[in-house]
């Protein structure tokens, strides 16, 4: 299979393809991929409790590589649900940079970590 330039296409053209060789698309609904995503950011989120900050020096091997498997499951469903979805997500990314970046003007945000409402 030849890498499409971009690579949230290539990677969606390969969950695609597992997807397919393993007869699994009949359950890759909509639904049951944003549980499963749900499940796979949590699971990420457990590499992080109780520590400090997160920080990489708080980090050993067996928990980056944790965390690095974590953050692969919760992108291919980020991506498949994107894909079962219809939504673009280089398109939907930029669309919401443009909202964000009227809602948080740097002039007036910048070092200020409050949400948009409160200020």
């Amino acid at each position: 299979m030849s890498a499409p330039s971009d690579s949230l296409l290539d990677i969606r053209a390969r969950l695609r393809a597992f997807a397919d060789e393993r007869d699994w698309d009949q359950f890759h609904t909509p639904k049951n991929l944003a549980m499963a995503l749900s499940v796979e950011v949590a699971e990420l989120a457990e590499h992080y409790q109780w520590l400090p900050t997160g920080a990489d020096n708080e980090l050993d091997e067996a928990k980056r590589a944790g965390i690095r498997h974590e953050l692969a499951d919760v992108l291919m469903y980020l991506v498949r649900l994107a894909d079962k979805s219809g939504v673009d997500l280089h398109a939907a990314v930029l669309e919401k940079m443009e909202l964000n970046a009227q809602k948080y003007p740097a002039a007036q945000v910048r070092g200020d970590a409050r949400k948009y409402s409160e200020y």
